[in-house]
C-alpha cells in the first residue's frame, strides 16, 4: 500500500482490523510537535512530561512608549485556529512539516517570528482540511519563505464551498480556499485522496477516514455547494491526519478538527500502518458544543481502551471534554498552549 506522490486518486479500501498490505511508516527516534496556533496561550504554564513551553522571557521584545526604556514582552498570539511545526530525526537527518497555519494570515507568521524558528527548514506544507481556522495563515507562510515552489498537500475536496446552516440563524457561508491564488504565491499544489508517505517515509498522511465507529457523525448543519445547490455535508471526507511511528513506542497522530472522529482517526492510522499501539494523540478533536457532549463520553471511553501515554485535546475539543479527558487519563493528559513544544523521543 505504499503510495507515490503521483499516484491513482482513489478512497481508501473500508474495512476493520489490520490493513492487508499496511503501509511501512519508516520509525523514527524522535518527533517534535510545537503549536504554532491554537486557541490559549499561557506564558506561566509548566513544564510537564514531553511538553516544553515557550518562556515569555526568551521572546523579543517590542517597541511600547509608554514603559520606561520604551519596550515590552508580548507573549505568542493565541487564535481560534490549529497550526503546528512538526520535525522528525532519524539518525543525522531531520525532516520538517508544516501543518495547517492556522485562521489569520499574520498570526502564524507572527509566532514563527517571535518563537525563533527557522522557515527554511519546512519541507511540505499538509492542510487537514479545508477551513479557514486551518487554512488562513498561508499568506503569512509565503511572509516567512517567499516565493519558494513548496509542495502543499491536500485532498481534491478541499476547495469546496462550504457553509453552516443553523437552525433559526442566518446562513454562514465559510471562505473558499483558492488553488489559483495559492499557485500564484508559489505553493506546488498536490492532490490526494489515498495515503501518501512523506519525508523519506517518515510522515505518513492518512487521506481519506475511514469512519467505523457508531458514534462520530461528522459536523451537523454543515453543507456544500454541489452541482448548483447547498447539501447536506456533515462528513467533511477532506479531513486527514498526519502520523510519525517513534522507535519503539508506537504512533503520534496529529488531527486538525478531527472532523472524522478522533477515534476513528486514530483507529484508522493503526489500522493503516500495522502499529499496534498509540503513544500519542494530539490536536483537535471537535467534542465543543450542544451537538457534541453526548459523544464525549464513547469518546472518552476509546481513549481509555486505546491508552496513548500522551493525549493533547486542542483547539476545538472544549472544555467539557478536555475536564473528562483530563479525569478518565490523568497521566496522559497534557493542556495545550501556543509556544508549546512536545518532544517525543524512541527508545
Amino acid at each position: 500500500m505504499r503510495q507515490s506522490w503521483r499516484g491513482r486518486r482513489a478512497r481508501p479500501a473500508r474495512g476493520a482490523g489490520t490493513a492487508v498490505d499496511p503501509i511501512v511508516l519508516e520509525p523514527v527516534d524522535e518527533v517534535v510537535v510545537t503549536t504554532l496556533v491554537d486557541n490559549s496561550y499561557d506564558a506561566l504554564m509548566g513544564d510537564v512530561g514531553p511538553a516544553r513551553r515557550a518562556r515569555n522571557a526568551t521572546i523579543p521584545k517590542v517597541d511600547a512608549p509608554q514603559f520606561v526604556d520604551g519596550r515590552t514582552h508580548t507573549g505568542l498570539v493565541a487564535e481560534h485556529g490549529f497550526s503546528t511545526l512538526v520535525t522528525t530525526r532519524r539518525g543525522g537527518a531531520s525532516h520538517t512539516v508544516l501543518f495547517d497555519t492556522g485562521v489569520s494570515p499574520t498570526g502564524m507568521a507572527t509566532n514563527f517570528h517571535r518563537l525563533g524558528l527557522d522557515a527554511g527548514d519546512i519541507e511540505v506544507v499538509v492542510l487537514s482540511h479545508g477551513h479557514f481556522d486551518h487554512t488562513g495563515g498561508l499568506s503569512g507562510l509565503v511572509e516567512l519563505r517567499g516565493r519558494c515552489g513548496l509542495p502543499l498537500v491536500v485532498h481534491p475536496l478541499v476547495w469546496t464551498r462550504r457553509r453552516l446552516a443553523l437552525p433559526d440563524q442566518p446562513a454562514w457561508e465559510l471562505p473558499t480556499l483558492s488553488r489559483s491564488a495559492l499557485e500564484a504565491e508559489g505553493l506546488a499544489v498536490i492532490e490526494r485522496r489515498q495515503p501518501s508517505l512523506l519525508l523519506d517515509g517518515s510522515v505518513l498522511i492518512t487521506g481519506e477516514v475511514d469512519r467505523t465507529t457508531d458514534f462520530e457523525h461528522g459536523l451537523p448543519n454543515h453543507e456544500a455547494w454541489r452541482d448548483g445547490r447547498w447539501e447536506p455535508d456533515p462528513t467533511i471526507l477532506d479531513e486527514q491526519a498526519l502520523v510519525v511511528q517513534v522507535r519503539g513506542k508506537g504512533l503520534v497522530v496529529l488531527t486538525g478538527c478531527g472532523h472524522a472522529g478522533a477515534v476513528n482517526i486514530a483507529r484508522h492510522a493503526l489500522r493503516l500502518t500495522g502499529v499496534d499501539r498509540l503513544h500519542a494523540l494530539l490536536g483537535g478533536f471537535h467534542l465543543t458544543g450542544a451537538a457534541f457532549e453526548p459523544i464525549i463520553e464513547p469518546t472518552v471511553a476509546a481513549f481509555v481502551d486505546m491508552a496513548p501515554e500522551v493525549l493533547v485535546p486542542a483547539h476545538c475539543t472544549g472544555w467539557k471534554a478536555q475536564h473528562r479527558i483530563a479525569a478518565a487519563l490523568p497521566d496522559a493528559f497534557i493542556p495545550n498552549a501556543v509556544g508549546t513544544s512536545f518532544v517525543m523521543a524512541g527508545v
